[in-house]
């Protein structure tokens, strides 16, 4: 028997907290990218950690405000915490491998490839961890062809946004660019959710044991939200995280040239001033008696 399923019980609600939540944490995730790429490389780790995380929890967000509006109206749905929270921990390590790539090799050529692949094959794998997580009377059944183009979605979208977290432009630029991540993820999730089909079994199977959503919802929304907290205080408390391209680069190198100027003959400290420029001998010419 085929379940019902209804993937927006609460109407606009949880798709667009959802989509509030995939842009914060995009745009923090993008803002300490960027970050790591102005610092020391003494600094860059922390500030590449930082960015892993923050993505990670935001999209990790995304995924289950998301998930408290689908329901299958035949049957109760209950979430195992093992599961559930391991996909958190996936979706930060692949998201960070694919960070630390771009953020040390840089945001071009094989380097961005390669760390957008594996940075949206995480945003992948959480999803459809967290999907294994579910336990209703039934078994979840998913369209092949659907599940592919969700995959391809992510790692779209996933690389459009390394890629523009290394161009260093400023906020705007960055916030845009969160934006379309978080535009990007949703639809992720919801073209993988349209992937998924329910089966139901017998009214006489045994009841699933895992918590339900509410009992979930508490851990779920507290522990990421401050921690998405905290990683914007750090962010807006940096001044370079506000300023442009230029400016960026100015107060990295500390406002002074990363060469001294050559000095100009003619100047009045330059020892080289009066002296006459060599000059190169010419063809010889027979003398004139």
């Amino acid at each position: 028997m085929q379940g019902t399923v209804d993937g927006f019980s609460y109407g606009l609600v949880t798709p667009v907290a959802a989509y509030l939540m995939a842009c914060l944490g995009g745009a923090l995730g993008l803002r300490c990218t960027t970050r790591s790429l102005l610092v020391a490389h003494s600094w860059r780790p922390g500030w590449l950690a930082l960015g892993s995380a923050a993505i990670g929890s935001g999209i990790w967000t995304m995924h289950f405000i998301a998930m408290m509006g689908f329901t299958v109206d035949e049957a109760p749905i209950h979430y195992d915490k093992a599961l559930t929270f391991a996909s958190l921990g996936v979706a930060i390590l692949m998201v960070g491998i694919g960070i630390f790539i771009v953020g040390y090799r840089g945001a071009t050529g094989t380097a961005l490839f390669t760390g957008g692949t594996i940075t949206g094959l995480g945003v992948a794998s959480m999803h459809y961890l967290g999907m294994a997580g579910m336990r209703l009377r039934g078994t979840l059944e998913y369209n092949t062809l659907t599940v592919s183009a969700s995959v391809v979605i992510a790692v779209v979208a996933a690389t459009a946004a390394l890629w523009a977290a290394g161009q260093v432009r400023g906020f705007l630029w960055s916030l845009g660019a969160s934006l379309v991540m978080g535009l990007a993820v949703s639809g992720m999730h919801y073209v993988g959710m349209a992937a998924l089909s329910v089966h139901l079994h017998g009214s006489d199977a045994a009841p699933t044991a895992g918590d339900s959503p509410a009992e979930l919802l508490a851990p779920m929304m507290i522990g990421p939200l401050a921690f998405l907290l905290l990683a914007g205080v750090i962010v807006m408390f940096d001044p370079l995280m506000v300023m442009g391209k230029t400016d960026l680069r100015s107060a990295a190198q500390g406002q002074h040239a990363p060469y001294p100027p050559v000095p100009r003959s003619g100047d009045r400290h330059d020892p080289r001033a009066g002296r006459r420029p060599p000059q190169r001998p010419g063809p010889k010419t027979p003398q004139s008696w």
